[in-house]
């Protein structure tokens, strides 16, 4: 009846669900499958270092995501951006595979002929045009929102590559177009408040920065790129996605770019950056309630970050000039002019006129400023500097010791902190003021030897440094000699090899298959080889879900009522199932109302599947069999098992049984000890249960046990702690919600809003209970109307 009850009401829900009614009145259309397929929506929040992101975290200021880590067992992973530690670098190795596509924000590209900048339309379309060719791209058939790529999405909005809006807002009939508005007057009301409120603060930043001796019209600037990207863009998307969601498409990516934005203009420990992302971690919550609504797919949500960001102190203002100046002083004393582009404003309001104001359009084009054309067959040398990492490409090749002295006077006269030429294969010259290096070998001396991604990123400097558009010399504002540096006019700045640039966050559940990982950490490679694995984009679709193991020396004994693995939602799945057991690690589970080739659960094998994807072995034992169709219980296990008895408990022989009822016996063996576990599901009628517990109390089971032998009883009962049957079972055995000290009994059934505590597992003497847990995510609320119950026992 409960369960009936929660599938009509959400029905209803969807049913005058805004995204709903958005969907019809646009026109979009809904994919076509079965609800449990696997979806996934990838946030990135743009710029935050891991750090930055547990500091915000402490200060409340993302709270949602605390949530998640707290009760929806999320876990928290360190990631390694990669070098350059930049959006156009990370997100091409996420979204296509490719390892240091572009070696900087800026740079000459050699077949363009021209100073480049990745925020540019056109340069942005070819270089993902390029990527899509070097490897599968993963968001295909998926949307992609404020990326620089479009990662093989079949939708884009936002997005540089495609150059500004796309249909998804745009209505030809004014009625419909009506009704779109007041179906949207919350979100616009919304918008409209908060536009406000940024316009007000950012007037105020205008102030602050005025009396910080900042030059005004660079600060006025700021005002729409912060209005328009931190808040408008963020809210947009967030809308998008929810439609996306509702409609269910397989994979959605967002980059949340509004605390990157803030982090260049004020650093990234500035109030206003850490301000921004209460906005993000509310828009993060609206899209994960909404995705795990969707009656179209099953959502998981990873959050991530694509670096962190540095607090550096401007070139032009330590030095009294920009970096080109410094460098062609340097080339006049040596008989030589410099060409080329150093851009000193930064990113942001380029960012905001790349996103937001260009309309699509078939042809790339370029604007005065946007590109520097040097002539073919130049004869100066070009320079390129935005961020921390400037290349500087020679007009005539140079030999060793030329190379060596420009290098030594590009750190001694025009102070910058590092320069790397590439040298040879895989390797490449440092020289710093301390001297000079080669990298791999000398990476614990050009870096620091605690660095936790030392290793790994030696391999991508050097790479970086041989990348075919990657300068004669590449200039670092990054050296572990002095504080970092970045050659435009800004306060925060990423792209180099510092550990705030380089130690981003992965958010993601505790049982996402990452594979296994020996590093410690992530990078953006392996997150996309998790998504692939995740979608079932892999060969053996099977294992997507990692093998339970065993924490401690605890044996972990988990039962569940899988309910034929049809959730509260009314989604058939068990792989959901699996991945509710696989987030508490038991090492053996007993399970409850299990199908095997039914035709009410399209005649899967239920006890196989979830066995295989947990990688353990399983007994079955039926209580209903017609022909090829069967009920009952099972019991799996990641430790060695031997089926003792299984067969079924008596019924009452009046009719009043509902239906038959069964036990299974194992015996399990755990570091030389043998444990006997039984899994039973009693029935619903009181008299019948207090026969059943009778029988398996008795001599027919466990009575004719050794009373030295450790016993766990276990299953749905159907018995609260206040009935006979209940206490019929603690005159022998203790309830180990009861037995744990400090902790208060939870109750189990129904899933979603837990009335009544029926499923128990009872131990002997023999066995001291030391943890309890009683699923309370998400998932464990929806898959089953039961919660699953674990203990931690020890013999």
């Amino acid at each position: 009846m409960l369960n009936r009850t929660i599938m009509l009401f959400r029905k209803w829900r969807r049913w005058i669900s805004r995204s709903e009614w958005l969907i019809r009145l646009l026109h979009l259309t809904k994919t076509q499958g079965a609800a449990c397929e696997p979806g996934l929506v990838l946030i990135q929040i743009d710029g935050l270092s891991r750090r930055q992101m547990e500091r915000a975290m402490d200060r409340g200021k993302l709270p949602f995501l605390a949530q998640l880590l707290r009760r929806h067992r999320y876990k928290l992973h360190s990631l390694y951006s990669g070098l350059p530690s930049s959006t156009p670098a990370m997100t091409a190795e996420l979204l296509y595979g490719v390892k240091c596509a572009v070696p900087a924000f800026s740079f000459y590209d050699r077949s363009r002929e021209s100073i480049i900048r990745m925020f540019e339309p056109s340069v942005a379309k070819d270089t993902d045009e390029r990527l899509q060719g070097q490897g599968p791209p993963l968001l295909a058939g998926g949307s992609a929102y404020a990326s620089i790529y479009t990662g093989g999405a079949a939708e884009t909005h936002f997005c540089a590559s495609t150059m500004g809006l796309d249909d998804l807002f745009r209505v030809r009939y004014p009625l419909r177009l009506f009704i779109i508005l007041l179906l949207s007057f919350y979100s616009l009301l919304r918008v409209g408040v908060l536009l406000a409120v940024e316009f007000f603060l950012a007037l105020l930043d205008v102030v602050r920065g005025l009396i910080a001796g900042q030059d005004l019209w660079k600060e006025i600037k700021f005002i729409p790129s912060r209005v328009g990207v931190s808040i408008l863009m963020r809210e947009l998307a967030t809308i998008g996605a929810t439609i996306d969601a509702t409609r269910g498409l397989p994979i959605i990516y967002l980059d949340f770019v509004g605390y990157d934005e803030q982090s260049h203009r004020r650093g990234p420990t500035s109030r206003f950056a850490h301000w921004s992302l209460k906005g993000i971690d509310d828009a993060i919550g609206r899209i994960w309630r909404t995705a795990r609504r969707s009656s179209q797919r099953d959502y998981d949500i990873w959050i991530f970050s694509d670096h962190g960001s540095e607090g550096a102190t401007p070139y032009p203002v330590k030095y009294g000039r920009t970096l080109e100046e410094a460098i062609g002083e340097l080339f006049q004393g040596l008989g030589e002019s410099l060409v080329g582009e150093h851009d000193v404003t930064g990113i942001q309001f380029k960012r905001m006129r790349s996103y937001m104001l260009h309309r699509s359009s078939p042809e790339p084009r370029t604007t005065a400023g946007q590109e520097s054309k040097a002539p073919v067959g130049w004869s100066k040398p070009v320079i390129a500097a935005m961020g921390p990492v400037g290349h500087l490409y020679m007009d005539r090749p140079l030999d060793d010791s030329h190379r060596r002295r420009l290098a030594q006077l590009l750190v001694e006269r025009a102070q910058v902190p590092m320069v790397a030429v590439a040298d040879g294969f895989e390797r490449a010259l440092v020289w710093t003021k301390r001297g000079q290096f080669v990298l791999p070998e000398d990476a614990s001396l050009v870096f620091t030897s605690d660095h936790p991604f030392l290793e790994e990123m030696a391999e991508d400097f050097v790479a970086l440094c041989r990348h075919q558009n990657a300068g004669d010399f590449v200039l670092w504002g990054w050296s572990r000699d002095e504080p970092p540096i970045t050659f435009p006019l800004e306060n925060g700045a990423h792209a180099g090899p510092g550990l705030e640039e380089t130690h981003a966050f992965a958010l993601l559940p505790a049982d996402a298959p990452l594979g296994n990982d020996r590093k410690g950490y992530m990078r953006p490679l392996d997150l996309r080889d998790a998504a692939m694995r995740h979608l079932g984009r892999t060969t053996n679709r099977w294992t997507s879900i990692l093998p339970v193991t065993a924490r401690d020396e605890a044996l972990r004994v988990m039962t569940y009522n899988a309910h034929s693995c049809v959730g509260i939602d009314g989604k058939l799945s068990p792989r959901r199932v699996a991945r509710v057991i696989s987030r508490f690690c038991p090492d053996v589970v007993a399970l409850q109302e299990v199908d095997i080739g039914r035709m009410r659960t399209r005649q899967a094998d239920q006890a196989r599947m979830i066995a295989e994807y947990l990688e353990m072995e399983y007994h079955f034992n039926p209580t209903i069999q017609i022909e090829e169709e069967a009920y009952g219980d099972c019991i799996l296990s990641r430790l060695p098992m031997r089926l003792v008895k299984s067969d079924r408990l008596p019924s009452l022989q009046d009719g009043n049984s509902r239906e038959p009822r069964g036990a299974l016996w194992v015996e399990v063996e755990m570091d030389g000890r043998r444990i006997h576990l039984v899994n039973t599901h009693l029935g619903l009628n009181g008299r019948e249960r207090l026969l059943q517990i009778q029988t398996l109390l008795g001599d027919q089971w466990l009575g004719r046990l050794d009373h030295a032998e450790p016993i766990v009883l276990c299953g749905d009962f159907n018995a609260s702690p206040r009935s006979y049957v209940w206490k019929l079972c603690t005159q022998k055995y203790r309830d180990v919600q009861v037995e744990l000290s400090n902790h208060c009994p939870r109750c189990t059934w129904f899933s979603h809003y837990p009335l009544v505590r029926i499923d128990h597992i009872f131990v002997n003497s023999h066995i001291r209970v030391v943890g309890v847990d009683v699923g309370n995510d998400y998932l464990s609320r929806v898959a089953s109307d039961h919660r699953p119950l674990l203990a931690e026992l020890t013999v």
